[in-house]
């Protein structure tokens, strides 16, 4: 007996499957190098950083760029958000709609 048929979700958050993998062989390849040009080795580390910044400003543009035209993202006074509630539908956080 087989599930149903689904295709498996490869994207968390937004994230393309294959940016926390390139950013890694990235950082890889750059500490390799700063082993015989310890120059690199400091672009290596200055890169480990920043793979998690790049990942997070690719879920704000990607997020920004799904986000509803005003009047339709449902502000504070859309159904079921409640009194200021904060919750999915608010207009505290701009990416639900």
């Amino acid at each position: 007996m087989t599930g149903p048929d689904r295709t498996p979700d490869t994207e968390l958050a937004g994230l393309p499957a294959w940016l926390y993998p390139a950013g890694f062989w990235v950082a890889v390849l750059l500490l390799a190098a700063g082993v015989l040009f310890p120059d690199l080795a400091v672009w290596g580390v200055a890169w480990v950083g920043l793979v998690p910044v790049l990942a997070a400003l690719w879920v704000l543009v990607t997020g920004w760029q799904k986000r509803p035209p005003p009047g339709n993202g449902g502000g504070a006074g859309s159904a079921g958000a409640g009194a200021g509630g904060g919750g999915q539908g608010s207009s505290l956080n701009p990416f639900w709609s």
